[in-house]
C-alpha cells in the first residue's frame, strides 16, 4: 500500500488535533516518534490498538518516542475516543485525508467481501531527524508495542 520505507524522509505533515491544536513534524524534531494510522476510533480493533500503546506508553516515553494517533475521524470523536479510554497521546482529525495520503495508507480494502476505499492499519517508526526507520503495515493490534519496541 504505501510506497514509503526505511531510510525515507517522512513526509512533513501538518494537521489538526482533537483539540484543534496544529501538529507538524517540525514538531517532533529531536525526538522519535511512533505515528500510527488507524480506520476508525472507537472500533474494537482500533481500541485495542491504542489501549496497548497506552499501557505501555510510559516505555515509549522512557526511551525517547513521542505517540501520535491519525486517522479521518473529526476531532469531536477523536476526543471522545480518548476521554473513554484515557488515551495520553494526541489523535490528529484528518479529515481531509491530507496526512492519510502524503504517508500512502488510503487504498481499496476488502472486508466480507465488499471492496471499498479506507485507511491501513500502518505505523510509522520517525527518528529525531524525520527518517524513517521503519514500517509496519502487519499490525497486531493487541501486541502492537512489541512490534515497535522488539
Amino acid at each position: 500500500m504505501t510506497i514509503l520505507k526505511a531510510g525515507d524522509k517522512a513526509p512533513n505533515f501538518k494537521a489538526q488535533d482533537e483539540k484543534g491544536t496544529v501538529r507538524q513534524l517540525s514538531d517532533y524534531a529531536g525526538k522519535k516518534l511512533v505515528l500510527f494510522f488507524y480506520p476508525k476510533a472507537s472500533t474494537p480493533g482500533c481500541t485495542a490498538e491504542a489501549c496497548d500503546l497506552r499501557d505501555n506508553y510510559q516505555s515509549f516515553l522512557a526511551k525517547g518516542f513521542e505517540v501520535l494517533g491519525v486517522s479521518a475521524d473529526s476531532a469531536k470523536r477523536q476526543q471522545n475516543w480518548i476521554d473513554k479510554h484515557e488515551l495520553p497521546f494526541h489523535l490528529l482529525a484528518d479529515e481531509e485525508k491530507e496526512v492519510i495520503n502524503a504517508f500512502g495508507v488510503w487504498g481499496p480494502k476488502k472486508f466480507m467481501g465488499k471492496e471499498y476505499d479506507g485507511i491501513h492499519r500502518t505505523t510509522f517508526v520517525i527518528d529525531e531527524k524525520g527518517i524513517i526507520e521503519e514500517v509496519i503495515t502487519k499490525v497486531k493490534t493487541k501486541e502492537h508495542t512489541s512490534q515497535i519496541l522488539k
